[in-house]
Protein backbone atom coordinates (compact mmCIF):
# COMPACT_ATOMS: atom_id res chain seq x y z
CA UNK A 1 0.00 0.00 0.00
CA UNK A 2 2.91 2.03 0.70
CA UNK A 3 4.55 2.31 -2.67
CA UNK A 4 0.94 2.65 -4.15
CA UNK A 5 0.80 5.87 -2.68
CA UNK A 6 4.07 7.33 -2.66
CA UNK A 7 4.45 9.02 -5.85
CA UNK A 8 1.60 10.75 -4.73
CA UNK A 9 3.16 11.99 -1.80
CA UNK A 10 6.53 12.65 -2.88
CA UNK A 11 4.95 15.05 -5.49
CA UNK A 12 3.60 17.59 -2.62
CA UNK A 13 -0.14 16.04 -2.92
CA UNK A 14 -2.00 16.30 0.28
CA UNK A 15 -3.93 13.60 1.56
CA UNK A 16 -7.26 15.30 1.33
CA UNK A 17 -6.71 16.11 -2.56
CA UNK A 18 -7.52 12.31 -3.11
CA UNK A 19 -10.68 13.19 -1.63
CA UNK A 20 -11.00 16.33 -3.62
CA UNK A 21 -10.80 14.64 -6.97
CA UNK A 22 -13.19 12.28 -6.69
CA UNK A 23 -15.90 13.37 -8.83
CA UNK A 24 -19.17 15.19 -7.22
CA UNK A 25 -22.75 13.51 -6.47
CA UNK A 26 -25.54 14.56 -8.38
CA UNK A 27 -27.94 16.76 -6.60
CA UNK A 28 -31.34 14.78 -7.22
CA UNK A 29 -33.41 16.17 -9.10
CA UNK A 30 -36.79 18.54 -8.68
CA UNK A 31 -39.93 17.09 -8.20
CA UNK A 32 -40.94 19.30 -12.02
CA UNK A 33 -38.64 20.72 -14.15
CA UNK A 34 -39.88 22.84 -16.58
CA UNK A 35 -39.45 21.04 -20.35
CA UNK A 36 -41.11 23.68 -21.95
CA UNK A 37 -43.49 27.14 -22.78
CA UNK A 38 -45.91 28.43 -25.68
CA UNK A 39 -45.53 32.06 -25.16
CA UNK A 40 -49.60 33.66 -26.14
CA UNK A 41 -48.59 37.21 -26.73
CA UNK A 42 -51.25 40.02 -27.27
CA UNK A 43 -53.47 38.11 -24.20
CA UNK A 44 -54.75 40.27 -20.76
CA UNK A 45 -56.36 39.08 -17.21
CA UNK A 46 -56.61 35.68 -16.34
CA UNK A 47 -56.82 32.05 -17.55
CA UNK A 48 -58.81 29.06 -16.14
CA UNK A 49 -58.96 25.44 -16.21
CA UNK A 50 -57.32 23.24 -19.09
CA UNK A 51 -58.65 19.79 -20.37
CA UNK A 52 -56.82 16.90 -22.64
CA UNK A 53 -57.61 14.72 -25.43
CA UNK A 54 -54.87 11.79 -24.40
CA UNK A 55 -55.59 9.99 -28.32
CA UNK A 56 -55.99 13.50 -30.47
CA UNK A 57 -52.92 14.85 -28.62
CA UNK A 58 -54.49 17.86 -27.93
CA UNK A 59 -54.70 20.40 -24.81
CA UNK A 60 -57.50 23.02 -24.14
CA UNK A 61 -57.31 25.71 -21.96
CA UNK A 62 -60.18 28.62 -20.87
CA UNK A 63 -59.11 31.62 -21.43
CA UNK A 64 -61.61 33.28 -19.14
CA UNK A 65 -60.90 36.83 -19.53
CA UNK A 66 -60.04 36.81 -23.25
CA UNK A 67 -63.34 34.98 -23.72
CA UNK A 68 -61.86 31.91 -25.90
CA UNK A 69 -60.82 28.88 -25.70
CA UNK A 70 -57.30 27.85 -26.46
CA UNK A 71 -55.91 24.48 -28.30
CA UNK A 72 -52.06 23.24 -27.83
CA UNK A 73 -50.47 20.42 -29.11
CA UNK A 74 -50.60 17.95 -26.27
CA UNK A 75 -46.55 16.88 -26.40
CA UNK A 76 -44.83 19.60 -27.97
CA UNK A 77 -46.93 22.67 -26.31
CA UNK A 78 -47.21 23.97 -29.55
CA UNK A 79 -50.30 26.74 -29.61
CA UNK A 80 -52.55 25.61 -32.92
CA UNK A 81 -55.58 27.41 -32.32
CA UNK A 82 -58.40 29.81 -31.22
CA UNK A 83 -61.92 29.30 -30.63
CA UNK A 84 -64.11 32.08 -30.37
CA UNK A 85 -68.04 32.63 -29.03
CA UNK A 86 -67.66 32.53 -25.36
CA UNK A 87 -68.36 35.03 -22.73
CA UNK A 88 -66.26 33.69 -19.91
CA UNK A 89 -65.01 30.78 -19.95
CA UNK A 90 -63.92 28.59 -16.93
CA UNK A 91 -63.74 24.48 -16.88
CA UNK A 92 -63.99 22.43 -19.54
CA UNK A 93 -64.43 18.46 -20.03
CA UNK A 94 -63.65 16.49 -23.50
CA UNK A 95 -66.15 13.28 -23.91
CA UNK A 96 -63.57 11.17 -26.14
CA UNK A 97 -66.33 8.71 -26.97
CA UNK A 98 -68.28 11.12 -29.00
CA UNK A 99 -65.69 13.52 -29.46
CA UNK A 100 -67.64 16.50 -27.91
CA UNK A 101 -66.46 19.19 -25.55
CA UNK A 102 -68.61 21.25 -22.76
CA UNK A 103 -67.11 23.95 -21.68
CA UNK A 104 -68.72 26.35 -18.87
CA UNK A 105 -69.68 30.07 -19.33
CA UNK A 106 -70.69 32.35 -16.67
CA UNK A 107 -72.12 34.47 -19.47
CA UNK A 108 -75.37 33.59 -20.81
CA UNK A 109 -74.77 30.59 -22.68
CA UNK A 110 -74.17 28.86 -19.89
CA UNK A 111 -72.59 25.40 -20.63
CA UNK A 112 -71.41 25.05 -24.52
CA UNK A 113 -71.52 21.59 -26.17
CA UNK A 114 -68.78 21.66 -29.03
CA UNK A 115 -67.75 18.92 -32.04
CA UNK A 116 -64.57 17.93 -30.85
CA UNK A 117 -63.21 18.07 -34.55
CA UNK A 118 -64.71 21.24 -35.81
CA UNK A 119 -65.10 23.24 -33.00
CA UNK A 120 -68.89 24.28 -34.16
CA UNK A 121 -71.04 24.94 -31.63
CA UNK A 122 -73.82 22.13 -30.95
CA UNK A 123 -75.70 23.03 -28.79
CA UNK A 124 -75.98 24.53 -25.07
CA UNK A 125 -77.32 23.17 -21.71
CA UNK A 126 -78.94 25.52 -19.74
CA UNK A 127 -78.84 25.39 -16.19
CA UNK A 128 -78.72 28.52 -13.88
CA UNK A 129 -76.43 31.68 -15.13
CA UNK A 130 -72.96 31.94 -13.48
CA UNK A 131 -71.60 28.66 -14.42
CA UNK A 132 -68.15 28.17 -13.01
CA UNK A 133 -66.40 25.56 -11.18
CA UNK A 134 -66.87 21.81 -12.08
CA UNK A 135 -66.45 17.84 -11.37
CA UNK A 136 -67.16 14.41 -13.04
CA UNK A 137 -68.13 11.25 -11.86
CA UNK A 138 -67.07 9.16 -14.67
CA UNK A 139 -68.42 5.88 -13.56
CA UNK A 140 -71.47 7.25 -13.16
CA UNK A 141 -71.40 9.32 -16.29
CA UNK A 142 -72.18 12.66 -13.91
CA UNK A 143 -71.09 16.36 -14.32
CA UNK A 144 -71.47 18.22 -11.37
CA UNK A 145 -71.52 22.54 -12.16
CA UNK A 146 -71.12 25.26 -10.02
CA UNK A 147 -74.09 27.84 -10.74
CA UNK A 148 -75.47 30.95 -9.55
CA UNK A 149 -73.69 32.90 -6.45
CA UNK A 150 -71.26 35.89 -7.10
CA UNK A 151 -70.96 34.90 -11.39
CA UNK A 152 -74.97 35.86 -11.65
CA UNK A 153 -75.39 38.35 -8.61
CA UNK A 154 -77.39 36.00 -6.97
CA UNK A 155 -77.30 35.40 -3.09
CA UNK A 156 -77.32 31.56 -3.28
CA UNK A 157 -75.36 28.94 -5.33
CA UNK A 158 -76.28 25.47 -6.64
CA UNK A 159 -74.42 22.42 -7.77
CA UNK A 160 -76.06 21.06 -10.67
CA UNK A 161 -76.11 17.70 -11.79
CA UNK A 162 -76.06 17.02 -15.78
CA UNK A 163 -75.14 13.66 -17.90
CA UNK A 164 -72.92 15.71 -20.41
CA UNK A 165 -73.40 13.59 -23.26
CA UNK A 166 -77.72 14.00 -23.67
CA UNK A 167 -77.53 17.44 -21.54
CA UNK A 168 -80.15 15.79 -19.48
CA UNK A 169 -80.68 18.22 -16.08
CA UNK A 170 -80.91 15.35 -12.99
CA UNK A 171 -81.57 18.67 -10.45
CA UNK A 172 -79.71 21.31 -8.11
CA UNK A 173 -78.29 21.62 -4.89
CA UNK A 174 -78.78 24.57 -3.33
CA UNK A 175 -75.82 26.43 -0.80
CA UNK A 176 -76.66 29.52 1.09
CA UNK A 177 -73.81 30.94 -0.30
CA UNK A 178 -72.47 33.47 -2.94
CA UNK A 179 -69.16 31.90 -3.40
CA UNK A 180 -69.03 27.95 -3.48
CA UNK A 181 -65.71 26.77 -5.31
CA UNK A 182 -64.13 23.82 -6.24
CA UNK A 183 -65.43 19.94 -5.36
CA UNK A 184 -63.24 16.85 -5.35
CA UNK A 185 -65.30 13.74 -6.88
CA UNK A 186 -65.20 10.09 -5.33
CA UNK A 187 -64.53 7.54 -8.01
CA UNK A 188 -65.83 4.47 -6.27
CA UNK A 189 -67.90 5.72 -3.37
CA UNK A 190 -70.98 8.09 -2.82
CA UNK A 191 -69.92 11.23 -1.87
CA UNK A 192 -68.57 14.63 -3.26
CA UNK A 193 -66.81 17.24 -1.16
CA UNK A 194 -67.48 20.96 -2.34
CA UNK A 195 -65.96 24.38 -0.90
CA UNK A 196 -68.47 26.60 0.39
CA UNK A 197 -65.54 29.07 0.57
CA UNK A 198 -67.59 32.66 1.82
CA UNK A 199 -68.66 30.37 4.40
CA UNK A 200 -65.46 29.00 5.75
CA UNK A 201 -66.52 25.02 5.20
CA UNK A 202 -66.66 22.09 3.05
CA UNK A 203 -69.88 19.90 2.09
CA UNK A 204 -69.96 16.33 1.83
CA UNK A 205 -72.95 15.21 -0.60
CA UNK A 206 -74.53 12.01 -1.00
CA UNK A 207 -74.48 11.58 -4.98
CA UNK A 208 -77.57 9.50 -4.84
CA UNK A 209 -79.83 11.74 -3.07
CA UNK A 210 -78.49 14.78 -4.04
CA UNK A 211 -78.32 15.83 0.02
CA UNK A 212 -75.67 18.00 1.81
CA UNK A 213 -74.92 15.21 4.80
CA UNK A 214 -71.78 16.95 6.50
CA UNK A 215 -70.68 20.06 7.22
CA UNK A 216 -67.18 20.22 7.76
CA UNK A 217 -65.69 23.74 9.60
CA UNK A 218 -62.22 24.90 8.11
CA UNK A 219 -60.97 26.24 11.29
CA UNK A 220 -56.86 26.50 10.21
CA UNK A 221 -57.24 29.44 7.66
CA UNK A 222 -59.96 30.98 5.34
CA UNK A 223 -61.58 31.15 1.70
CA UNK A 224 -61.20 27.32 1.19
CA UNK A 225 -61.46 27.39 -2.27
CA UNK A 226 -59.53 24.05 -3.87
CA UNK A 227 -59.52 20.39 -3.56
CA UNK A 228 -58.48 17.15 -5.10
CA UNK A 229 -58.02 13.72 -3.20
CA UNK A 230 -56.37 10.43 -2.55
CA UNK A 231 -59.65 7.97 -2.56
CA UNK A 232 -57.31 4.80 -1.79
CA UNK A 233 -55.93 6.45 1.45
CA UNK A 234 -59.18 8.59 2.41
CA UNK A 235 -57.67 11.89 2.23
CA UNK A 236 -59.29 15.13 0.90
CA UNK A 237 -56.71 18.06 0.33
CA UNK A 238 -58.14 21.43 0.27
CA UNK A 239 -56.57 24.69 -0.56
CA UNK A 240 -57.07 28.01 1.30
CA UNK A 241 -56.57 31.71 0.11
CA UNK A 242 -56.46 33.90 3.55
CA UNK A 243 -53.59 33.03 3.71
CA UNK A 244 -52.39 30.24 1.46
CA UNK A 245 -52.62 26.51 2.91
CA UNK A 246 -52.73 23.14 2.51
CA UNK A 247 -55.02 21.41 4.82
CA UNK A 248 -55.04 17.44 4.86
CA UNK A 249 -58.60 16.04 5.93
CA UNK A 250 -59.55 12.59 7.12
CA UNK A 251 -63.06 11.50 4.49
CA UNK A 252 -64.03 9.25 7.33
CA UNK A 253 -64.61 12.06 10.01
CA UNK A 254 -63.45 15.40 8.70
CA UNK A 255 -60.39 15.87 10.80
CA UNK A 256 -57.47 17.32 9.99
CA UNK A 257 -54.47 15.50 9.56
CA UNK A 258 -51.89 17.56 8.69
CA UNK A 259 -51.70 21.19 7.24
CA UNK A 260 -48.88 23.17 6.04
CA UNK A 261 -48.35 26.81 4.23
CA UNK A 262 -49.35 27.24 0.29
CA UNK A 263 -48.79 29.50 -2.58
CA UNK A 264 -50.74 32.38 -2.11
CA UNK A 265 -53.36 33.31 -4.93
CA UNK A 266 -53.83 29.96 -5.68
CA UNK A 267 -56.59 28.19 -8.67
CA UNK A 268 -55.30 24.72 -8.96
CA UNK A 269 -54.08 21.84 -6.47
CA UNK A 270 -53.73 18.23 -8.58
CA UNK A 271 -52.78 15.13 -6.59
CA UNK A 272 -50.38 12.64 -8.38
CA UNK A 273 -51.27 9.41 -7.58
CA UNK A 274 -48.15 7.31 -9.30
CA UNK A 275 -45.55 9.78 -7.23
CA UNK A 276 -47.96 10.41 -3.94
CA UNK A 277 -47.23 13.65 -4.51
CA UNK A 278 -49.56 17.06 -4.37
CA UNK A 279 -49.21 20.09 -6.70
CA UNK A 280 -50.50 23.27 -5.74
CA UNK A 281 -50.38 26.53 -8.12
CA UNK A 282 -50.29 29.78 -7.16
CA UNK A 283 -50.22 33.37 -8.54
CA UNK A 284 -47.48 33.96 -6.51
CA UNK A 285 -44.99 32.74 -8.82
CA UNK A 286 -44.24 29.04 -7.44
CA UNK A 287 -45.54 25.46 -6.99
CA UNK A 288 -45.69 24.67 -3.85
CA UNK A 289 -44.84 20.63 -4.12
CA UNK A 290 -45.87 18.14 -1.13
CA UNK A 291 -44.81 14.40 -0.47
CA UNK A 292 -47.61 11.99 0.93
CA UNK A 293 -45.56 9.03 2.38
CA UNK A 294 -48.59 7.65 4.15
CA UNK A 295 -52.22 8.88 4.89
CA UNK A 296 -51.37 10.08 8.26
CA UNK A 297 -47.72 11.51 7.48
CA UNK A 298 -46.78 14.24 4.65
CA UNK A 299 -43.83 16.40 3.74
CA UNK A 300 -42.62 19.62 2.17
CA UNK A 301 -40.70 19.02 -0.55
CA UNK A 302 -38.80 22.44 -2.31
CA UNK A 303 -40.92 24.42 -4.17
CA UNK A 304 -40.46 24.67 -7.98
CA UNK A 305 -40.19 28.49 -9.87
CA UNK A 306 -43.04 29.26 -12.43
CA UNK A 307 -43.93 33.09 -13.04
CA UNK A 308 -46.31 35.46 -11.35
CA UNK A 309 -49.80 34.92 -12.25
CA UNK A 310 -49.03 30.87 -12.80
CA UNK A 311 -52.00 29.60 -10.91
CA UNK A 312 -54.00 27.13 -12.69
CA UNK A 313 -52.52 23.64 -14.36
CA UNK A 314 -53.29 20.51 -15.21
CA UNK A 315 -51.63 17.02 -14.55
CA UNK A 316 -51.54 14.68 -17.47
CA UNK A 317 -50.28 11.41 -15.92
CA UNK A 318 -49.95 8.89 -18.67
CA UNK A 319 -47.06 12.00 -20.43
CA UNK A 320 -45.90 12.28 -16.99
CA UNK A 321 -46.21 16.41 -17.21
CA UNK A 322 -47.59 19.08 -15.61
CA UNK A 323 -48.93 22.29 -17.55
CA UNK A 324 -49.28 25.52 -15.65
CA UNK A 325 -51.76 28.93 -17.47
CA UNK A 326 -49.47 31.85 -16.66
CA UNK A 327 -52.11 34.71 -16.64
CA UNK A 328 -51.08 38.32 -17.66
CA UNK A 329 -52.86 39.88 -15.44
CA UNK A 330 -50.76 39.30 -12.35
CA UNK A 331 -46.63 40.29 -13.72
CA UNK A 332 -44.97 41.61 -16.67
CA UNK A 333 -43.65 38.57 -17.91
CA UNK A 334 -46.68 37.99 -20.50
CA UNK A 335 -49.41 35.32 -21.33
CA UNK A 336 -47.70 31.72 -21.61
CA UNK A 337 -48.59 27.61 -21.36
CA UNK A 338 -45.21 26.13 -19.20
CA UNK A 339 -44.71 22.26 -19.18
CA UNK A 340 -43.08 20.77 -16.47
CA UNK A 341 -41.89 17.10 -16.64
CA UNK A 342 -42.53 14.90 -13.41
CA UNK A 343 -39.86 12.82 -11.68
CA UNK A 344 -40.77 9.85 -10.79
CA UNK A 345 -41.31 8.86 -7.36
CA UNK A 346 -38.24 8.46 -5.33
CA UNK A 347 -35.53 10.31 -7.77
CA UNK A 348 -36.45 14.14 -6.89
CA UNK A 349 -35.08 16.09 -3.82
CA UNK A 350 -36.28 15.60 -0.79
CA UNK A 351 -38.58 12.81 -1.46
CA UNK A 352 -38.17 9.71 0.94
Amino acid sequence: MKAMFRPLLSAGVAVAALFLAAPAVAEPPAALSLVGRADLPGYSGDFDHFAYDLKGNRLFLAAEDHATLEVFDLRSGEHLKTIEGFDAPHSILYLPASNRLLVTDSGKTLTKVLDGTSYKPLGTIRLTPGADSTGYDVPRNRYYVVTGGKNADMKQSFLAEIDPASGKHYGDIPFDAEHVEAMAVEQRGGHLYINVTDKNYVAVVDKKTRKVVGNWSIKEAEQNALAAMDEEAHRLFVVTRKPGKLLVLDTGTGATVASFDAPGRADQVAFDQANHRIYVMGGQGYIGVYQEIDPDHYAKLPDVQTAAGAKTGILVPELSRLFIAVSPGDGKTGAAVLQFAVAPAGTAAGTQ
